[in-house]
């Protein structure tokens, strides 16, 4: 732990005492343990408004029960308060795909479960609410941005509104913070320095922002002496009365979505929404969106430019301890210990899978920082207590997308398409893997680092394509055998999700037999060098458009790899992903065609059994279904012959016929 609670932001009262202040400018109400590092959200936010001159203070995992003193403990800011709720959204963190009590909170002391509420974006609020009614109240973090607009809860399994409206906040500030924060501040300073009327007065008459007087900064309200502040700000969302107070009015520009009551009333509404929604997150000259929502008109600002290194080395760079806050002496909080010794060298993800929320959250533009800020990361944490020399990851959310960008920038800003890589790889991507080759070698080279590793995702199908030019085919090839040779613990993950071309058409993957191709490659490197690495793949159950039958073959596929599966799971619709969309409406967005979604307990059951094959316990139930369907090569394939006499020839005849209706 640091050595004193001056090393942190002040969470306390006698914290902001020992720092002579009496008021924060903002407060921060943290859904998790608070753990000062880059990988945590309400940390990184603070740590920048700090970096602007502002005190900052931290409210981590407040009581929301009884007299909520939690809240008032450290008094009114004369900003805003900002709700964190947390680095995952709070019913995944809680919940099973099952609906089912994880067995800890991972982002909680000890992995306790009583300290974070339920949607905690709407329970703090609305317990600020009651104590400061007319504070403004800003949310960030991925369980308001991700339900910015009307989104299909799967644990109460109905369609909501904008957590704007359910929670009564001023404003979202939606996908990764820096920016909208940085020009949220400039404009709530703006509004005290020009005396704005709404503005409030402490005792000593110290002017205090109010929520009147925040919504007419982020709308554009401030005098004409701001300049550009005269202007609607860019990625947030706000909350209106009427289309005649939405700022400039509507324009032929703005996309007007189909309103929640309509999506109520007819599923495909919603799915045609997401589309725009999807879209506009990740496109250079995004359109506003609005939707009504009874009397309410919810309005999504276009978001800002992909970050550039420069502003990403200077979020990385902040001071952060990169420890969990003195309180929690003692203590285990997991989602540190997974991430302590890993650095994150870039963000984004042009992946585009339906049942990811990354591109939606952080974008699909890949944002890098420089070797420079990620070797000063490395030496940081080579000095931290417990470090013996390994680091468990030099990673991102794909692995092997650092500094990967357009060749030209221009058919970028004009691309629509959700994913650079599916259904194919765009010919206007530059896969270059050099750039990554240098960081590990750059990292394995320090003389305080025994092994680095590779943690996160790696897309096979980005090492295996023919990029038509010699030195990024080399490049390629160069870093799968530094990747297996250097950066595998013993076992790699990947996430092949599903071996059915129809399915994985679904999800946005590529067809399982690249899998086939990477495991040849692997399997070959791995011999020539004596070696006797493993790799384990990741499948997913239940995705839409996934039947019985389309699990059996997947059972069939990793019984001839030689695969017991581990690394499995029950698709979890989660809020502002295609896959959820298909889940909640039963249309494809992209298509608007109508999908098979197993959504039942029992049909969800079924499908995930066939993961488990090879054990006793699945084999009668297995044997059951696939009797059902009227396949008995499945069976004869998993459990060998002599089961195709108890395959009733009727139902084998009719799935036949229903196939080669498919196929038509």
């Amino acid at each position: 732990m640091a050595s004193s609670t001056l090393d942190f932001l002040p969470t306390t009262r006698r914290e902001m005492e020992q720092r002579g202040w009496n008021q924060a400018d903002v407060i921060i109400l943290s859904a998790d343990a608070y753990i000062d590092h880059p990988s945590f959200g309400a940390a990184v936010i603070g740590r920048l408004l700090e970096d602007e001159g502002l005190r900052v203070a931290i409210i981590p995992q407040p009581d929301w029960h009884g007299d909520l003193r939690d809240f008032s403990r450290l008094g009114r800011p004369r900003l805003w308060f900002g709700i964190a709720p947390g680095c995952m959204d709070s019913m995944v963190n809680k919940y099973t795909a099952a609906r089912r009590l994880r067995s800890e909170d991972t982002y909680s002391p000890d992995g306790r479960h009583d300290l974070r509420p339920e949607y905690p974006t709407i329970v703090y609020t609305q317990a600020v609410r009651k104590l400061y009614p007319d504070v403004p109240v800003v949310l960030g973090g991925i369980e308001a941005s991700l339900r910015r607009l009307t989104h299909f809860d799967y644990w109460q399994q109905r369609l909501r509104p904008s957590i704007l409206i359910d929670s009564g906040a001023d404003t979202i500030l939606y996908g990764m913070g820096e920016q909208p924060t940085l020009e949220l501040t400039r404009r709530s300073l703006a509004a005290i320095e020009s005396f704005h009327p709404a503005l409030a007065y402490d005792d000593e008459g110290n002017a205090m922002l109010t929520s009147e007087a925040l919504k007419d900064a982020i709308n554009g309200g401030l005098p004409d002496a701001h300049g550009d502040m005269s202007q609607p700000m860019r990625q947030c969302v706000t909350l209106h009365n009427s289309l005649k107070e939405i700022p400039g009015g509507v324009t032929e520009d703005d996309i007007i979505l189909h309103s929640y009551e309509q999506c109520l009333k007819e599923p495909r509404h919603h799915a045609e929404n997401f589309k725009h929604i999807e879209t506009q997150s990740n496109n250079d000259q995004a359109r506003r969106l609005i939707q009504q929502t009874a009397d309410n008109w919810v309005v999504v600002n276009p978001p800002y430019p992909p970050m550039t290194t420069e502003q990403l080395d200077h979020s990385f760079d902040l001071p952060y301890t990169r420890l969990p806050h003195p309180r929690y002496e003692g203590k285990r909080i997991p989602a540190y210990e997974m991430i302590r010794f890993s650095v994150c060298l870039h963000r984004g993800c042009f992946g585009g899978c339906a049942f990811c929320t990354i591109s939606a959250h952080q974008g699909k533009h890949i944002m890098s920082r420089s070797k420079g800020s990620i070797l000063k990361e490395v030496e940081a944490i080579s000095h931290l207590p417990g470090f013996k020399g390994n680091l468990s990851d030099l990673g991102g959310p794909s692995a092997n997308m650092y500094m990967m960008h357009g060749k030209n920038v221009d058919i970028c800003r004009r691309c629509h398409r959700p994913s650079c890589i599916h259904p194919n790889i765009c010919k206007n991507l530059y896969g270059d893997h050099r750039p990554l080759l240098e960081i590990y070698r750059a990292v394995d080279a320090l003389p305080y680092i025994k092994r680095s590793f590779i943690g996160s995702g790696v897309r096979y199908d980005l090492l295996l394509h023919d990029w038509h030019d010699e030195e990024l085919n080399r490049a390629a090839a160069d870093y799968t055998r530094q990747l297996i040779l250097h950066h595998v613990s013993g076992r790699l993950k990947v996430a092949p999700e599903h071996t059915s071309d129809h399915v994985l058409q679904l999800m946005r993957k590529p067809s399982f037999r690249l899998f086939y191709d990477f495991k040849r490659r692997f399997d070959k490197i791995n011999s020539e060098q004596g070696l006797r690495q493993q790799i384990i793949p990741y499948f997913i159950s239940s995705h839409p458009g996934c039947r019985s039958e389309d699990m059996a073959e997947l059972a069939v596929e990793t019984k001839l790899l030689d695969f017991h599966l581990e690394q499995v799971q029950d698709f979890t619709p989660t809020p502002m992903t295609t896959a959820t969309t298909m889940w909640a409406t039963g249309y494809d967005p992209d298509t608007l065609q109508p999908v098979f979604v197993a959504r039942t307990p029992e049909e969800k059951r079924k499908q995930r059994m066939f993961f488990f094959w090879y054990k006793t316990e699945e084999r009668r139930n297995i044997e059951t279904e696939l009797q059902h369907i009227g396949r008995p090569d499945l069976l004869r394939k998993l459990f060998g012959e002599g089961h195709s006499s108890k395959i009733n020839t009727t139902k084998e005849k009719r799935h036949k016929e229903q196939q080669k209706k498919r196929h038509k």
